[in-house]
C-alpha cells in the first residue's frame, strides 16, 4: 500500500478510533455494523427517490460512517473474517447502486434524459473501481491504490444531495464522481500492470 491509500487508511482510522474503542467494549459484531450501514443507505436511497434530497444527503453521510466503522472494528478486535470481507464488499456495492437508482428515479420523473444517462455512467464507473480492486487482489496484488474510492464518492454524492436546491449541484456531483472514478480505474489498471512487471 502506498501514498494515497496509506493516507486514506490513516484518516479513516483517526476518525473512527474513538467509536471503535467504545464499540469494542460491547458485543456488537463488525457484520452487524455492516448491515446497519446498508439499511441506513437504503433509507437514504428511499428519501432520494421520494424527493427528500437534503435529508438524504445527511443520511448518506451518516451511513458512510458505518462503512468505515465495520472494518476498523474488525481489525481492532481481531475479528476480521473472509466472509465479513465478502459481505462488506457486497453490501457496499448494493448500497451504491440503491443510492444511484434513487437519483435516477428523481431525474426520470423530471424527464431529464441526459442527466439520467449520466447516472448510469456514474454507477458503472463507480462499480468498476471496486471491481478492479477485487480482481487485482484475487491475483495476490495490492489493489487499494487510487485517487477516488468509495469514501470520496459517498462524500461528493452526499454534498450534491445537500446542495441540490442549487441548480446543477447534483448533476455536477455525478459528473465529478464519474470522471474521477474513471480516472481511478486507469490508475488501478496502471498500478496493477506495474506490479506484474516487477
Amino acid at each position: 500500500m502506498t501514498g494515497i491509500a496509506k493516507l486514506r487508511q490513516a484518516t479513516a482510522d483517526y476518525i473512527t478510533l474513538p467509536l471503535v474503542r467504545l464499540l469494542a467494549r460491547t458485543r456488537v459484531k463488525p457484520n452487524t455494523i455492516t448491515w446497519l450501514g446498508f439499511v441506513i443507505t437504503i433509507g437514504a436511497a428511499t428519501l432520494v427517490g421520494t424527493g427528500h434530497l437534503f435529508a438524504a444527503g445527511f443520511v448518506a453521510l451518516f451511513a458512510g460512517l458505518f462503512d468505515m466503522l465495520d472494518g476498523a472494528l474488525a481489525r481492532h478486535t481481531g475479528r476480521v473474517t473472509r466472509f465479513g470481507t465478502v459481505l462488506d464488499a457486497t453490501l457496499d456495492r448494493l448500497s451504491e447502486a440503491a443510492l444511484f437508482l434513487g437519483i435516477l428515479v428523481v431525474l426520470v420523473r423530471g424527464q431529464q434524459v441526459g442527466e439520467s444517462l449520466l447516472v448510469g455512467i456514474t454507477l458503472v464507473s463507480s462499480l468498476m473501481v471496486s471491481y478492479i480492486r477485487a480482481r487485482v487482489e484475487a491475483l495476490g496484488l495490492d489493489g487499494r491504490e487510487g485517487l477516488f474510492t468509495r469514501p470520496e464518492r459517498v462524500i461528493v454524492i452526499a454534498l450534491g444531495l445537500l446542495l441540490s436546491q442549487f441548480s446543477y449541484a447534483l448533476v455536477t456531483a455525478l459528473a465529478v464522481v464519474a470522471t474521477l472514478s474513471l480516472f481511478t480505474v486507469g490508475q488501478r489498471l496502471f498500478y496493477a500492470w506495474r506490479q506484474t512487471r516487477t
